[in-house]
């Protein structure tokens, strides 16, 4: 039979960016790149009401906000960057530099060296996303990064207290309470009083992820992030309340995230529809999460776990979460999402909080080229040679002559020639032509 929705998505996500989001953008980026921290203020007072007299946070303002947050907040801000910092830390064990000699005389090596200078994004908007800074910051100090820079804005004028917390356990070095495309625009280009950062992390409202593209080149991002993502495959034994939840755990992070279920049972995709309907009754953020499931919520049933794992690599989810028999079995059928979810015991939202894992992922189908952030993303990988060993000097001269005039690159066999000259007595006619013209 092959999929069949037993409910459609009323719209089709949208992947371009509205030209005037772009305009405005572009416009803010001109503008601070121009006059510095007094467009930054500028756009800050317009767009937050927020200009104190410094966005910079001093050390004794940055302790009397944590003085009031309350303890259980703390410990569990502690605990979460415990797990994350030591999923970080398995990572960066994971990455190795090594030197290989290919041939005798010949080495060859990698290095993995830190970024110098990160800044880090941590959205405010509907939700005081404290979270972020874990995976933002933390990931960053265990890559090696010296210095992050972390830019949140105010809530509706208010400081958001738990945030700044986070940011600076996290081990912030300087945190800024600012926002937007102005924060963005301060930390990647530079200000009076903001030192200019080369990488950017962090995810953010549609203004956010349109300046990360802008500047990308004049700073390196982590990713171009659009609404969050999540996708369900669930089997007959799957409990329907419990994929209806899920469902619209992420739904709520805002009016346009796709929340789909592709089930191999057409009751438990019924009935997932019928639990989500008189969950959204009584739920805080209905609002939000009801719109999405209303306008891009899906469900699909399909003939067998294979054509739903097909299916699922076809929608290349920022989040996909297995609740069947067997769900490690996802992990040799999948090969496009942004992270993994495995059986009834695990849960987005714990990697969106707590667990460890990273939470900035790829998002509209990105998952098929690329992973989301991890200590590698903090991370230059890079080369270097030498040879010491004069015959095979000479006999790699010979063979770096004769690729580079295969691609009509003289000046690149000469250098190859030269070394081929005096290590191995090659008589190049060119050389001895340049020499003598040379001392006449």
């Amino acid at each position: 039979m092959g999929a069949r929705h037993i409910k459609t998505a009323a719209l089709t996500a949208n992947t371009t960016t509205n030209q005037k989001v772009s305009d405005i953008v572009k416009g803010v980026i001109e503008d601070v790149k121009v006059n510095g921290d007094k467009a930054v203020r500028s756009y800050s007072e317009k767009f937050d009401k927020w200009s104190p007299e410094s966005f910079k946070l001093s050390d004794s303002q940055i302790q009397d906000i944590i003085s009031k947050v309350s303890a259980q907040t703390i410990a569990d801000i502690k605990e979460a960057q415990k797990n994350i910092r030591t999923f970080a830390e398995a990572q960066r064990a994971s990455i190795k530099d090594f030197e290989v000699e290919i041939q005798p005389g010949v080495f060859l090596g990698q290095r993995n060296n830190p970024i110098n200078r990160a800044g880090a994004y941590i959205p405010g908007g509907r939700y005081p996303l404290l979270a972020s800074a874990h995976m933002t910051i933390l990931t960053a100090k265990v890559a090696g990064v010296k210095h992050v820079i972390a830019c949140t804005p105010p809530i509706a004028g208010q400081i958001p207290h738990a945030t700044i917390a986070a940011a600076h356990f996290a081990g912030a070095d300087e945190i800024f309470l600012l926002g937007g495309t102005q924060a963005i625009a301060a930390m990647a280009l530079g200000t009076e009083t903001m030192a200019k950062v080369d990488f950017i992390a962090g995810p953010g409202n549609a203004f956010v992820a349109e300046a990360k593209k802008q500047l990308f080149g004049e700073i390196g991002i982590d990713l171009l992030a659009g609404p969050t993502e999540v996708l369900i495959i669930a089997d007959e034994r799957a409990d329907s309340f419990t994929v209806a939840t899920d469902l619209l755990s992420q739904a709520e992070h805002g009016p346009d995230s796709p929340a789909v279920l592709i089930t191999t049972s057409e009751e438990v995709g019924r009935e997932t529809i019928r639990y989500a309907g008189e969950i959204l009754k009584k739920m805080p953020t209905a609002e939000l999460a009801g719109t999405s499931w209303r306008d891009y919520g899906e469900v699909i049933v399909v003939d067998s776990l294979d054509e739903a794992y097909e299916l699922a690599n076809v929608y290349s989810s920022e989040h996909v979460q297995i609740l069947t028999q067997r769900p490690r079995e996802a992990l040799e059928k999948m090969r496009n999402y942004g992270a993994l979810f495995l059986g009834e015991k695990t849960c987005v939202s714990y990697g969106d909080k707590c667990i460890g894992t990273n939470h900035v992922l790829p998002t509209r189908k990105a998952g098929r080229y690329t992973g989301g952030l991890w200590v590698g993303k903090y991370l230059k990988t890079q080369t270097y040679q030498e040879v010491v060993d004069e015959k095979a000097s000479g006999e790699i001269g010979r063979l770096c002559g004769r690729c580079s005039r295969a691609e009509n690159f003289e000046g690149h066999a000469r250098s190859g020639d030269l070394r081929a000259h005096k290590y191995l007595k090659d008589e190049h006619g060119w050389i001895d032509e340049v020499k003598i013209k040379a001392s006449l």
